[in-house]
């Protein structure tokens, strides 16, 4: 009997820290515009799908879906999450927007207003729970082969001022805030990091972007 008693013991414990280490799938919704959606990439070398694929590697599964398009500024972004069909709460969301509102020369208070608007959503597409949002900043385009003949100084500057609007808003709503535009402006070094069209990441460097977000994953506590 006591022998059976400490089978069972064993069988217990093993089941019980079995279960801690798996994580049930996660619902993972992106917001964004061409670096979200991966303009001039593979559908796989999109940095969502390469974050659902490094984070299968720790157990930790996620089913994504995508509210993006090339060319989308902030209030073409509300509008599309307007029409598309949402199955929230979403474990996880993410925003990703205002290039396209900086090149072509929007109002940066304008930005600021609907930047907050979408970020608002986010929070009500997570059931409310701040921890499980995050903003990935603007990307540098003025580094790319397509800028060559622009002012490269003045966009660096201007996705500076928008970035660090967006900084400002996510720290007063208390939302992660992932840094990913020093990334984009090693591309001289890093040729491999550029799409085909000249203007876009490449697959490669979504993977070093990747790397910046998995933090937010690997170190939170999914058993509180």
């Amino acid at each position: 009997m006591k022998v059976f008693q400490k089978f069972a013991i064993l069988i217990i414990a093993f089941s019980f820290f079995g279960c801690k280490n798996k994580i049930s799938k996660q619902s993972f919704l992106a917001l964004g515009d061409s670096y979200t959606i991966g303009e001039s990439v593979e559908e796989d070398q999109r940095w969502p799908l390469q974050l659902v694929y490094e984070l299968k590697k720790n157990n930790i599964v996620l089913s994504p879906t995508i509210i993006a398009k090339t060319g989308w500024t902030t209030d073409e972004l509300k509008e599309g999450i307007n029409q598309a069909p949402l199955n929230f709460p979403y474990d996880w969301v993410s925003l990703l927007i205002g290039v396209n509102n900086q090149y072509r020369g929007k109002s940066i208070e304008e930005f600021k207003g609907e930047f907050e608007n979408l970020l608002e959503q986010a929070i009500v597409f997570s059931g409310n729970n701040k921890a499980r949002v995050f903003v990935v900043s603007i990307p540098d385009w003025g580094v790319m082969p397509f800028a060559i003949n622009q002012n490269q100084e003045k966009i660096a500057t201007e996705i500076d001022n928008f970035n660090q609007a967006i900084y400002k808003i996510c720290v007063s709503n208390d939302i992660k805030f992932v840094d990913v535009t020093p990334i984009s402006r090693q591309v001289l070094e890093h040729p491999e990091w550029i799409a085909e069209d000249g203007l876009h990441p490449s697959g490669e460097q979504y993977k070093e972007w990747v790397k910046e977000i998995l933090p937010l994953f690997l170190n939170f506590n999914f058993y509180e």
